[in-house]
């Protein structure tokens, strides 16, 4: 059974005890983080890709559902940006069973979420409770900017293609902006932890915090490309997302051992 979690006073003083066991990586390590994802992605290729093709399957499911509904449709779409390392949680195992020397397999992958669902639980309820005020907050900023009626489809891509109506999408960009930083900030090196040192979810996501508050510049090109990677995805009607899923999830295997030495714990 896994470990109950810690109270709160409890978490918080972990968290500061450990919060010098963090290291300052360089502006370089990024890059070095997406190298090894792809190493990982060549060792197991057709496990990694399965994850893949469940997000673009997911990103299909929304735009099949939703797609007349586009105002939802890009909520939804900022969503699964959001609720993305927690999904990636069975690419994370796959890079742990190749870093112990095993040969990577999809079964166990599979169930990884098992060894911590208690805390798992926490995460997702948190990330799900976000999600949803996300979507909530997107669909009032386009009530606000489209007051006379919502445009169809065609006339909000041609504005947005043509930079009118730039106020919405500064205003998009700024709310949407400051969701993705809150769960970027707190989900850094948290599921991992969770998964491979059975951490409590609170102090996990304490130490994701501390860890951008630590290597700040870091962690905005670790940002960066994961904005890049998934817009790649994004922008090739989701079939990118096959390649470059796998690749930000093995590759954020190796930011969590970079950023939480293995000594430490």
């Amino acid at each position: 059974m896994p470990d109950s979690p810690r109270s709160t006073p409890d978490s918080l003083a972990h968290a500061a005890s450990t919060f010098s066991a963090i290291a300052k990586v360089s502006s370089g390590e990024p890059f070095r983080w997406i190298a090894c994802g792809i190493c990982d992605l060549r060792a197991a290729p057709l496990a990694s890709l399965f994850y893949g093709a469940v997000f673009a399957a997911m990103g299909w499911a929304i735009v099949f559902f939703y797609g007349n509904a586009y105002s939802l449709t890009v909520a939804l779409m900022g969503g699964f940006m959001l609720l993305g390392p927690g999904l990636a949680m069975g690419l994370y195992a796959l890079s742990r069973q190749k870093e112990l020397g095993e040969k990577p397999q999809l079964q166990p992958s599979l169930t990884i979420w098992r060894a911590n669902i208690s805390n798992l639980a926490i995460y997702a309820l948190v990330s799900g409770v976000v999600f949803l005020i996300w979507a909530r907050a997107s669909l009032v900023v386009f009530a606000v900017f489209y007051s006379s009626g919502l445009p169809t489809a065609a006339d909000f891509f041609r504005e947005l293609l043509a930079f009118e109506n730039i106020e919405f999408v500064i205003a998009y960009l700024i709310i949407g902006s400051g969701f993705a930083s809150f769960i970027f900030s707190i989900s850094v090196v948290a599921v991992p932890l969770m998964l491979d040192r059975q951490e409590d979810a609170i102090t996990a996501m304490l130490l994701s915090l501390a860890t951008v508050a630590k290597n700040p510049l870091p962690m905005l090109i670790w940002a960066t490309l994961i904005v890049t990677l998934a817009g790649i995805g994004f922008a090739t009607a989701f079939l990118g997302l096959i390649l470059t899923i796998p690749l930000l999830g093995h590759a954020t295997w190796h930011a969590y051992r970079a950023l939480i030495p293995p000594s430490q714990g």
